[in-house]
């Protein structure tokens, strides 16, 4: 795969001036174009160490506005970024749309190093490298034009190069030991890297391999791509129709399905309710208190009909934790930040370190209830994020995060009863819409989608805890039980 790259391959100075100032021109008129655009920009910088990955990057500095691109370097991960599934600490600096994010070491890193030095077997690299097939396939079906860039070098190239770097005093820090002990593995490198790059060079995010021995060649070749990809991005744009979303069929629920099969009459007195409650949250405190012991975090989904008791059971869950160790995200329409993003963005933002708790009050799940009903996205976005959304939780659970998602089910009478009594008590009001009134209209789609969901989404790392909601007193305790055995099996206790 490198060899077509070790040719070696020369430009003159004139030749590379003339072109140069071609190319600048016309990168800062995409750039313009780009600003106004309905899609974002990712360019990952890799490759060998003194392939010139620096330069490439201050170049395109230059020759480009500036202001419009986000440049980041990735080195080991701060306490911060440890703390959390190694993709967050990419997934929180996408740029949004009109904009361009360049990755000066990215997700490629860490596995490919891993592999290298014996840290991970053949099947631990396999997976990181499905994973990121998965990650590129999402990110360019949500509108991210990705641009992967390989500065490649001979290994004598590499080692001059280096003893070059070294032997100026105005450069020599540029090399360190590690880069030296690298050099000393460069044929596993060689090896390692082309294994990935092949498992990743997708029609969606392909790979550029640069020879990287001439640094005009190098600048031409990376600056002439990425113009040529903006320009035919814009075009594809320019040309595609913009045709308003249509109304989807609404779904309707089966006779028997996991929802209505539930006995909305169970009970639960208040004497019951309150030795149980008292009991369970003093199990939950402790339980939180062990989760940076036993390097977890806690991670608690809520979704359900509207007044279904939802702020209920989340506050019986917070009033038994530490208030500094959870954090409640209210999941309402997207912000405008939001939706120049890719749709997981909002939720991988707020995924908790090592030790807290965070629960989300409605989550990721919108796409497939809220936003499919009501036809706020296409129906090929919708029936994608199932698969989308399995392979989010899968990541977040095996890296210790544990998961527990609860479906709050009330009948249509009760939540009736529960409108009625909001719109006569003043400190409830604010809790009613008229959004809430036109979802009554679509009960059965809802009800529908809802199983759907709970279907392709209930894995063994992540299940959806159906719970009977008619009575709030029983909801709460199944919920808090729910949670405490959750955790108990995750901390081995």
């Amino acid at each position: 795969m490198f060899e077509a790259a070790e040719l070696g391959t020369a430009v003159d100075k004139a030749t590379f001036n003339k072109e140069a100032t071609r190319i600048r021109e016309d990168l800062l008129n995409v750039q313009k174009q780009l600003a106004h655009a309905d899609f974002s920009v990712v360019i990952i910088m890799s490759g060998v160490e003194g392939a010139g990955k620096p330069e490439t990057v201050n170049l395109l500095l230059e020759w480009m506005d500036a202001r419009g691109i986000q440049t980041h370097a990735f080195g080991d991960p701060s306490d911060e970024e440890r703390e959390r599934p190694p993709y967050w600490r990419f997934w929180r600096l996408l740029p949004p749309k009109g904009r361009i994010g360049i990755f000066f070491g990215s997700w490629y890193t860490a596995p490919i190093i891993s592999r290298v030095l014996g840290e991970s077997s053949r099947e631990e690299f396999d997976l990181a490298l499905d994973e990121i097939v998965d990650l590129e396939r999402m990110l360019a079906q949500e509108n991210v034009l990705l641009l992967k860039f390989w500065m490649h070098l001979s290994k004598a190239a590499q080692k001059a190069r280096l003893k070059s770097l070294e032997a100026d005093k105005n450069t020599r820090w540029r090399v360190t030991k590690m880069d030296w002990k690298f050099f000393k593995r460069y044929d596993e490198f060689r090896e390692v890297s082309e294994q990935a790059l092949r498992k990743t060079s997708t029609g969606a995010a392909p790979w550029h391999i640069v020879d990287a021995s001439d640094q005009r060649f190098r600048a031409l070749t990376v600056t002439r791509a990425l113009r040529e990809a903006l320009q035919k991005r814009l075009q594809e744009s320019a040309n595609k129709p913009k045709a308003p979303l249509q109304k989807p069929p609404l779904p309707k629920p089966a006779k028997v399905n996991v929802i209505n099969k539930l006995d909305l009459s169970v009970r639960l007195s208040e004497k019951k309710y309150k030795k149980k409650l008292l009991k369970l949250s003093g199990k939950l405190n402790l339980l939180t208190r062990r989760l940076y012991e036993k390097q977890h975090s806690l991670l608690v989904v809520f979704e359900g009909p509207d007044a279904a008791g939802k702020g209920g059971a989340i506050r019986r869950l917070t009033g038994a934790m530490d208030a500094r160790m959870y954090q409640v995200i209210s999941i309402a329409a997207p912000t405008d930040e939001e939706r120049a993003r890719p749709y997981l963005w909002r939720f991988w933002r707020h995924l908790p370190r090592l030790g807290r708790v965070t629960i989300f009050d409605r989550s990721w799940y919108g796409r497939v209830l809220v936003e499919r009903i009501e036809g706020f996205c296409g129906q090929a976005d919708w029936q994608r994020a199932y698969a989308e959304i399995n392979e989010f939780e899968e990541q977040i659970a095996r890296f210790g995060i544990a998961i527990i998602k609860f479906w709050l089910t009330i009948g249509a009478e009760e939540q009736l009863r529960r409108f009625k009594d909001r719109e006569v008590t003043p400190y409830k009001q604010y809790k009613l819409t008229e959004e809430d009134w036109r979802n009554r209209e679509k009960w059965g789609a809802y009800e529908a989608a809802a199983c759907d969901m709970i279907e392709k989404t209930s894995t063994t790392l992540a299940p959806w805890v159906p719970v009977e909601a008619n009575d709030k007193l029983f909801a709460r305790v199944k919920v808090m039980q729910s949670v405490c055995d959750l955790l108990e099996k995750a901390l081995g206790s």
